[in-house]
C-alpha cells in the first residue's frame, strides 16, 4: 500500500476536541501533532476533490506509510468500539471520530482515498499523542452579536503566546494578537498571567463573521503548541 499527497484538492480540515478534558495540538512541518488527555475525544473532517466522491475513504494507523493499517472505512467497517467514519458527499468531506482515547492510541494517522488499480491518495497526516500540555476548558464557545467572550488558555511550557484564526487550510494560522506584539488589535486583546500559567483572550463587539475556528498557541523556539476551539456568534 502506497500513498501520495498529489491529486486531491482540499479546503479547511479542522480538528475538534470535545469534553472538558485537557487538550493541545502541535504544528508539524508535514502534518499536525495533536495531544489529548486520556478519555478525551477527537473529530477529524477530511475534505476531498469532487472527482473522488464515489471512492472509498478510510482512516489508517501506522508510523510508516507503507505499514498503515485501516481503522475504519466508508465501506466496511464503518465503526469499531471507539472509532467511526462517515462520508458527506454533498460537502465532499469524510469525518472520523475517535472516543475514549487511551495512551495506546498514540500513533500516526492518515486520511486516505482509495484508488482502485492505482496508488491510494493521502489527504492529511496526523500525529496523535494522549498527553496534555496546552488546553482550554471548552472547545465550543458561543457569543451574541455586539457582545464579548473571554477565552482562558492553560499552558505548561513558557514562550510567546498568541491567538490565531484558522485560515482556508487547517495548517494555516493568522495571528490576531500576541503577548510579545501586538497585544491589542481592534476588538481583540491578550494578557498573560505567568504565575498561574494562563493567558486570556478577550474579543468584544462580536459579529457573525467572527464565527469560526481559533486556536491558542504557545511559540517556543519557532515551534507552536496549539489547542483548538470553535466560536459561534449568533444575532440577538
Amino acid at each position: 500500500l502506497a500513498f501520495t499527497s498529489n491529486g486531491i484538492l482540499f479546503s479547511a480540515v479542522q480538528i475538534v476536541l470535545y469534553s472538558n478534558l485537557n487538550v493541545f495540538c502541535v504544528d508539524m512541518s508535514t502534518g499536525r501533532h495533536v495531544s489529548v488527555q486520556t478519555g478525551g475525544s477527537i473529530t477529524i473532517p477530511c475534505s476531498y476533490d469532487q472527482y473522488y466522491i464515489n471512492h472509498v475513504k478510510y482512516w489508517c494507523k501506522g508510523t510508516h506509510w507503507t505499514h498503515c493499517s485501516s481503522v475504519v472505512r466508508t465501506d466496511h467497517p464503518k465503526s469499531t468500539d471507539r472509532a467511526s467514519i462517515s462520508d458527506d458527499i454533498t460537502q465532499k468531506v469524510f469525518t472520523v471520530i475517535m472516543t475514549d482515547l487511551e495512551p495506546d492510541d498514540s500513533n500516526t494517522y492518515r486520511c486516505v482515498v482509495e484508488i482502485n488499480g492505482g496508488t491510494d491518495s493521502m489527504i492529511q497526516l496526523l500525529y496523535l499523542s494522549v498527553t496534555p500540555e496546552l488546553y482550554v476548558e471548552q472547545q465550543e464557545v458561543s457569543g451574541v452579536e455586539g457582545g464579548s467572550v473571554t477565552v482562558c488558555c492553560y499552558y505548561s511550557n513558557s514562550g510567546d503566546m498568541k491567538w490565531c484564526r484558522m485560515g482556508d487550510y487547517w495548517n494555516s494560522c493568522s495571528a490576531l494578537v500576541r503577548t510579545d506584539q501586538p497585544k491589542i488589535s481592534g476588538t481583540v486583546s491578550i494578557s498573560d498571567d505567568v504565575t498561574r500559567r494562563i493567558f486570556s483572550v478577550n474579543m468584544t463587539d462580536l459579529q457573525p463573521e467572527d464565527s469560526g475556528y481559533y486556536w491558542c498557541a504557545v511559540e517556543t523556539a519557532g515551534r507552536d503548541q496549539n489547542t483548538y476551539l470553535h466560536l459561534s456568534v449568533t444575532t440577538g
